[in-house]
């Protein structure tokens, strides 16, 4: 079975309900094993391919992650566009918990994750200066606001290492940068995605402020999981809405953001590469 939009579920989402003739598809790709298996079904009419980013019981840690795996199996689905939901803390105090941000800008502060299907004798260099899809993000944005969840568009997403959350000192400097909300994740998706010229948007759901803020001592444990249900049931009305108002076609340009990326004389390619990519590149090698 093939699917037209992905689902990418952080933590406290761990599955989709509302899929009907749910199937499992598990793939060997050759970048490894995706996380766990997609779950396959319709959702308003539409095919959807739902996968656990952290695996079913949150078994895999941030740095851990397969992201090439992952979006390699969301390619050979088909899948065009993601949606990626993601517990983020907040950097700023407009940002409040059980909000939601889209943001439109990531910022690098992993440590040597792999983020690009390319090397290997085969350079590409895509634009990244724009990193998530504007028509997904407005599709998004008005699903949020159909499902009634607070809702900013536009920011930035920092993306740490972890598996620690940060030192206050980090997190004032985060602040004083400007940044929006900080993760662990969604960078890397976010760079294969558009390798892969699928559309990409985050939805960062905040669970907490991150360790600047003077309440923070006070949030237990028990506060940040109650968030996270709650915002996992949020997270699934907005995905319902969002599926239901998706457009058929794209207008975008990340459909062919390989067009002008690909710097390597086809010649000298090496045909393991070529097969490895060939779901990716063929339609530029003819």
């Amino acid at each position: 079975m093939k699917a037209e939009i992905g689902i990418i579920g952080g933590s406290g989402l761990y599955s989709m309900p509302g899929f009907e003739a749910r199937e499992e598809a598990n793939y060997d790709t050759p970048f490894g094993h995706p996380s766990d298996n997609f779950v396959l079904g319709t959702l308003a009419g539409k095919r959807v391919a739902f996968l656990a980013r952290h695996g079913q019981g949150h078994s895999i840690s941030p740095s851990e992650l397969n992201f090439r795996a992952n979006i390699y199996g969301m390619k050979l689905l088909g899948v065009e566009r993601i949606i990626s939901l993601s517990a983020v803390g907040s950097l700023k105090e407009e940002h409040r918990p059980l909000d939601f941000v889209i943001p439109d800008q990531f910022f690098d502060r992993t440590r040597g994750r792999i983020s690009t299907f390319f090397g290997d004798g085969l350079v590409a260099h895509i634009s990244f200066a724009d990193p998530i899809c504007p028509e997904l993000a407005e599709v998004v944005a008005g699903a949020c606001q159909s499902a009634g969840v607070n809702t900013k568009r536009g920011g930035t997403y920092l993306c740490m290492e972890g598996p620690a959350f940060s030192t206050k000192a980090e997190s004032n400097v985060y602040r004083s940068w400007g940044m929006d909300v900080i993760g662990m994740t969604n960078l890397q998706e976010a760079k294969l995605a558009r390798e892969a010229e699928i559309c990409y948007v985050t939805v960062a759901m905040v669970t907490d402020y991150d360790c600047w803020h003077q309440g923070h001592d006070a949030v237990t444990v028990s506060d940040i999981i109650g968030n996270l249900r709650q915002n996992s049931e949020n997270a699934c009305n907005v995905v319902a809405a969002a599926v239901a108002r998706m457009p058929v076609g794209r207008s975008c340009k990340c459909g062919s953001a390989l067009a002008h990326a690909i710097l390597t004389d086809r010649a000298v390619v090496p045909e393991t590469t070529r097969q490895k990519l060939g779901i990716l590149i063929d339609k530029y090698f003819v």
